[in-house]
């Protein structure tokens, strides 16, 4: 087996993945707003509960997150109009602008690692990392069976 190995180039691609999108996002965008922006941008509308699995973080840590990205522009938050209990979070202009540029940071620096291998080996790379996250990914689709995660509504 070989996990020696794997766990020391992860952790080296993890810290050099960490380092440079730290240094390139700022001073206007963290990765954990990169990801809220990156998913708000899919699904238009959500609740703040549905950012936990993406963020693997605490109702409050999301909600500290939020409430800088709203001062930031990034996002903005309305209670619905139907239950005023529910708290709706979109994406605004600005956080367009910078989830954009977030991704093209991210694209850069990944392709710029995979171009170093040619395009079979890159394919199969993300094949065989697909197969070993296979579980986490039931381990998602598991929870959401169970309601542990509420559904995602599409912004109409």
């Amino acid at each position: 087996m070989q996990t020696n190995e794997f766990a020391k180039i992860w952790s080296r691609m993890a810290k050099d993945y960490k380092v440079h999108m730290e240094q390139q996002l700022a001073p206007s965008l963290t990765e954990a707003q990169l990801t809220v922006l990156e998913v708000l941008n899919e699904y238009g509308r959500m609740k703040p509960s549905q950012l936990i699995p993406y963020l693997a973080t605490t109702p409050a840590a999301v909600t500290m997150l939020l409430d800088r990205m709203e001062r930031n522009r990034l996002v903005t938050r309305f209670r619905d109009v139907k239950d005023r209990r529910i708290v709706w979070i979109v994406i605004s202009d600005q956080g367009r602008e910078e989830v954009e540029r977030g991704l093209r940071i991210r694209d850069d620096f990944l392709g710029s690692a995979l171009n170093r291998i040619s395009q079979h080996n890159q394919n199969l790379l993300v094949y065989l990392l697909g197969k070993i996250t296979t579980k986490a990914k039931t381990s998602v689709m598991t929870s959401e069976a169970e309601g542990v995660k509420e559904p995602i509504e599409r912004a109409e």
